[in-house]
């Protein structure tokens, strides 16, 4: 579960009194220090509500009893309609994929896949055609430098993807914020989608799979330059992913008639991750 920054207050602010009062309430939390700022962290959105009124009411932590946050309430686990409450943008993307997939019969339905490729194309028989690149920018189908990243080719395709982008999502969207989140889904999407149309030509791809390694370069470097909890993985995450990313680029897939992997899209959305990563990391470390 992604954990949320409940308050950030300036450094000279004694915090101590509070944090006595969390402590004999319970209630879990985490204190940091950011950027010149002291920055509160409780595991979900409700309880961070929950602290910043409590603080309103209490900044001195000097009430004898408090009523309406306790040990229980603190530790109960949000359902799934307060996350999607919590994290909209994740939701909203995620509600996109789910759509498309249904429209494109998971990538069955070549004729609505068409309209999300990267390249229009017509199929004849058994052979596809594609369209020129330029003439499809030409024709005002900006779109469709984007809309690959909806196409997925397959229920295990889709659900390891969704499953990832809510995990990863939702940690982005807490910290940075939730139009920060969609600003780097599509960018992650445009640079995964060129670089494979680059390293490739024509051909069909699709899948959240380069936005998804965008968002965990973006973690990976930011938390080793700010660390917070929020982007903090476990450590076999980021060995798991990488290692997924070299065997495919083996060719081992295609070897076994797997189908082709999009290794292209995977390196371009990472390298873009990690650029980002290092300029949020680096604003994030800088003094306010």
């Amino acid at each position: 579960m992604s954990a949320v920054a409940a308050m950030r207050l300036p450094e000279h602010i004694n915090l101590s009194g509070f944090i006595g009062l969390l402590q004999r309430l319970q209630v879990p939390h985490r204190v940091a220090e950011e950027a010149g700022e002291q920055v509160l962290w409780v595991p979900n959105e409700p309880l961070a509500e929950q602290v910043r009124e409590l603080y309103e009411r209490y900044p001195q932590g000097n009430a004898e009893a408090v009523q309406g946050l306790t040990p229980e309430s603190a530790t109960a686990a949000p359902s799934l309609i307060q996350q999607l409450k919590s994290s909209p943008m994740t939701a909203i993307v995620l509600l996109l994929t789910f759509i498309a997939a249904a429209i494109t019969l998971l990538g069955d339905n070549l004729a609505t896949v068409s309209w999300l490729s990267f390249i229009d194309f017509r199929v004849q028989g058994e052979y596809i055609y594609f369209g020129n690149v330029n003439d499809t920018l030409a024709s005002g189908q900006w779109w469709r430098l984007l809309t690959p990243m909806l196409i997925h080719f397959g229920i295990l395709h889709l659900a390891m993807n969704t499953l990832w982008y809510w995990e990863l999502g939702r940690r982005i969207e807490a910290r940075e914020g939730r139009w920060m989140l969609l600003g780097l889904t599509l960018l992650f999407s445009l640079a995964a989608n060129v670089a494979q149309y680059l390293h490739a030509g024509p051909s069909l791809f699709g899948g959240l799979s380069g936005v998804l390694y965008g968002l965990l370069g973006h973690c990976w470097i930011f938390q080793r330059l700010a660390p917070n909890t929020a982007y903090r993985l476990p450590p076999g995450v980021l060995i798991m992913m990488l290692a997924w990313l070299l065997i495919c680029m083996t060719g081992i897939f295609e070897l076994l008639q797997f189908g082709a992997i999009a290794n292209a899209a995977h390196v371009g959305g990472l390298l873009a991750g990690c650029l980002t990563g290092l300029l949020g990391g680096a604003l994030a470390r800088r003094p306010r």
